[in-house]
């Protein structure tokens, strides 16, 4: 009726992940959305950053819209992460580093041979995060896994865009993930980051595994493992980021390790992320959640929220407390 040639519905997932599926985040594209995580479409070599609503009004009444060029940070990371380490802990644990406001209103490029070793998914989670340390946007040169995700997906043809060989940055970042612990996020500052066993046998009332951040099929096939033959000690949610990853999860059987272990199953979307429904916590109440923001409210008045990995996560389900995936 609209006229609107790509529309997707209630049901289809968020929009950070359904994107991509379809084939919409593409390398050396601006992308723009009204939501601060559209900075995950730098998973693809896409600049991708949020605006408020009344910009993006303005967008889609002339198509464009001014911004000032950030200055850009240089992030490499360096080494390979552990057996249930993941790209959650190795993004909390970039976070630690730079800071809740390290890198505001700047460009975060990633490079090193970790970054190189994620999957897509992976550098979706790193990139989504940006955000959380100020950043504009969150940028992972497209190389071969990039071209092997968008083969047969992409919408239009594309030009990848890479930094000058001799590129100036503002500041440069160093880090080695060899020997990285399970990270954890303590209320209510996503910078306060500790190794799992600091938080280690914290009681928790909620796990919940999903968000833009972590609910793609990667992640749920990380808690499907620990889970399965299981039981969940604790109220347990868990919400697919699409429609696309359920049904593949679905196919997978990870889904039915995760419901027989006892957690409920949520309809692809945001869940209780941004505190409006399925698992919105009550006062006092402690969650073990794979999400983007522990700050104060966040999923519920007076709730405590500790971030980290879907293996942390299903881990801490089973045991009722925080606990260490490397030991379930």
């Amino acid at each position: 009726q609209q006229g609107i040639p790509n529309m997707y519905d209630v049901g289809e997932g968020i929009c950070h992940q359904v994107l991509p599926e379809q084939g919409f985040a593409l390398p050396g594209r601006l992308i723009v959305g009204a939501d601060s995580h559209s900075c995950t479409y730098g998973a693809f070599g896409a600049f991708g950053t949020g605006v408020g609503a009344t910009d993006m009004a303005e967008i889609f009444a002339s198509g464009r819209l001014w911004f000032r060029v950030p200055g850009t940070m240089r992030v490499t990371v360096e080494g390979k992460l552990a057996e249930r380490v993941s790209a959650k802990d190795l993004t909390l644990h970039v976070i630690k580093h730079i800071g809740a406001n390290g890198a505001t209103y700047k460009a975060m490029e990633y490079y090193g041979t970790a970054i190189e070793g994620m999957s897509i998914s992976g550098r979706m989670t790193l990139c989504n995060m940006a955000i959380e340390m100020g950043g504009k946007a969150g940028i992972v040169p497209p190389d071969k896994k990039t071209e092997e995700y968008l083969k047969g997906r992409a919408v239009d043809a594309y030009t990848p865009v890479y930094a000058d060989e001799a590129a100036d940055y503002i500041e440069e970042v160093n880090l080695d993930i060899d020997g990285l612990a399970p990270q954890v996020a303590k209320p209510h500052s996503v910078d306060n980051v500790c190794d799992v066993d600091e938080v280690a046998g914290i009681s928790v009332d909620q796990v919940f595994i999903g968000s833009c951040t972590n609910g793609r099929l990667e992640d749920l096939e990380a808690a499907a493992r620990i889970l399965k033959g299981k039981k969940v000690a604790v109220r347990t949610v868990v919400i697919p980021a699409s429609r696309t990853v359920l049904l593949e999860a679905i196919e997978k059987g990870y889904i039915s390790s995760i419901i027989e272990a006892g957690a409920t199953l949520g309809p692809p979307g945001c869940g209780p992320c941004l505190g409006a429904h399925l698992g919105v916590l009550a006062e006092g109440e402690v969650c073990v959640s794979t999400s983007n923001r522990n700050f104060k409210g966040r999923m519920g008045r007076g709730g405590l929220l500790y971030l980290a990995s879907p293996e942390t996560a299903a881990a801490s389900a089973l045991k009722g407390e925080i606990s260490d995936p490397r030991l379930v």
